[in-house]
């Protein structure tokens, strides 16, 4: 593994363009374009204010800015640097940007989600739509970028709206038996929109594009509910993590449930392996080391390498017990992921804050789990393989695919703690993000067996 040096960056926004070729990252109000190979600078762009969140368009030709404090969206053109776009909402606010599939149209929504605007970059004519709701996932499209789902919220009824992407005509409206929706989210082949409600009531509904309620799921009542969903790449599969810490896995054929992943604080299956992180003290040749040693040499002494051991089962794990009379309770399963083969699920149970589980999904059993000396901050799969990487909030970072499990020192100078990171799409680099800097990593392009 290689790495590049240490690069500026705020508010976590670093972000490989769809076509690989570039790489975006913000430094308060400036947007750095680099080239992914040389990590040169392309292009430098100065934004009006301080840049809150970046996208770039289906086709990597513009990328958004918007900054919600000033209610403004600047678009930028990799093609035309002298060309630009501000779209400023004005009184309206804004609380919300994104990109339609196209990359030709921007959907803002605005303060108090009165209503979402579509500008579009080629005409400059506007649309409106009204009524969304304030929700975690109100508005999702479908894979091949044809249709778009709004979750809306009117007279104290949840509604879904369906509109064809070309020409923002509303296709069908319905409403959903949902007390308060929370969430949408279509599956990878487009025919099945999941819809769930607020974690106060444990329920999730399918619809299919005409709006007809394919089925409902209800895994038991009067206690907090789900947590966060996830599709297979497949759309075979819709795995659902819940408050009482498990995971089940709906089918898309009868979308009843098949399994149910529970994730105890002690993992007593011979046939799981458990990798440990543990602590090793470096070692350096003494006679080499200069008083008072370089920068990057101390660094590298001092701080704490680690490595996987396999731990005999049964392994206990570090449990938290939650507050009960606090919002927001660290408990349940926060994070869930397939990988891109369909093979693997990995998850995180916040009571078990340390670990990653990951789930072989052909036989339905734990196949692995990761003990990590720190808290989990974020995992990816490789967009191409099945491998997972893990950050825990330190400079190292982690690597797990079947033929094994890995962890690595990035070595910077100072303080460097990763706390997001992001595969780029041919799955031979990723950017590893912390508070104030941004780090590419590149992996050697041999398969992993």
């Amino acid at each position: 593994m290689d790495f590049s040096e240490l690069f500026k960056l705020s508010g976590l926004l670093g972000r490989f363009s769809p076509d690989g070729k570039c790489l975006a990252s913000c430094v308060q109000y400036r947007l750095v374009i680099r080239d992914v190979n040389t990590l040169q600078i392309l292009q430098l762009y100065t934004c009006l204010d301080q840049i809150q969140y970046i996208e770039w368009s289906s086709d990597s030709l513009f990328i958004l800015c918007a900054m919600y404090k000033r209610g403004i969206v600047q678009v930028w053109s990799l093609e035309q640097p002298d060309w630009h776009c501000k779209i400023d909402e004005g009184s309206a606010g804004l609380v919300a940007s994104c990109w339609s599939p196209d990359g030709r149209h921007i959907l803002n929504t605005t303060e108090f989600h009165l209503r979402i605007t579509v500008w579009s970059l080629c005409t400059k004519s506007v649309s409106y739509i009204k009524y969304p709701k304030a929700c975690q996932q109100g508005v999702a499209f479908t894979r091949d970028g044809r249709y778009m789902a709004v979750a809306e919220r009117r007279d104290c009824k949840d509604f879904v709206s369906l509109f064809v992407c070309s020409n923002w005509q509303l296709l069908r409206h319905f409403d959903t038996e949902t007390q308060d929706l929370f969430g949408i989210e279509w599956a990878p082949n487009g025919c099945v929109l999941a819809v769930w409600d607020t974690c106060l009531e444990y329920k999730i509904l399918l619809y299919s594009l005409d709006g007809r309620l394919l089925s409902t799921y209800q895994a038991y009542e009067w206690s907090l509910g789900i947590k966060s969903i996830a599709w297979s790449p497949s759309s075979q599969f819709l795995a659902i993590g819940s408050y009482d810490e498990k995971v089940r896995i709906l089918n898309h054929v009868t979308w009843k449930k098949i399994t149910e992943f529970e994730h105890p604080a002690t993992v007593t299956n011979t046939k799981t392996i458990v990798y440990k992180e543990v602590e090793k003290s470096p070692s350096v040749e003494t006679e080499r080391v200069s008083f008072p040693p370089t920068r990057a040499l101390a660094s590298s002494v001092f701080s704490t390498q680690s490595k996987y051991d396999i731990s005999q089962v049964p392994v206990s794990f570090q449990y938290i017990k939650p507050v009960a009379d606090r919002a927001n309770p660290k408990m349940g399963i926060g994070m869930l992921a397939f990988s891109p083969d369909n093979c693997f699920l990995a998850t995180k149970n916040d009571n078990i804050p340390n670990a990653v589980w990951i789930w072989d999904i052909q036989k339905l059993k734990l196949f692995v789990v990761l003990e990590q000396l720190s808290a989990i901050q974020s995992f990816q799969w490789d967009p191409r393989q099945p491998r997972l990487a893990v950050c825990t909030g330190n400079s190292k970072v982690f690597l797990w695919s079947p033929a094994g499990c890995v962890s690595v020192q990035v070595p910077t100078e100072g303080d460097f703690q990763i706390v997001s990171l992001c595969w780029h799409p041919s799955g031979e680099s990723m950017a590893l993000l912390s508070k104030d800097n941004l780090c590419v990593c590149y992996l050697e392009r041999e398969e992993v067996k």
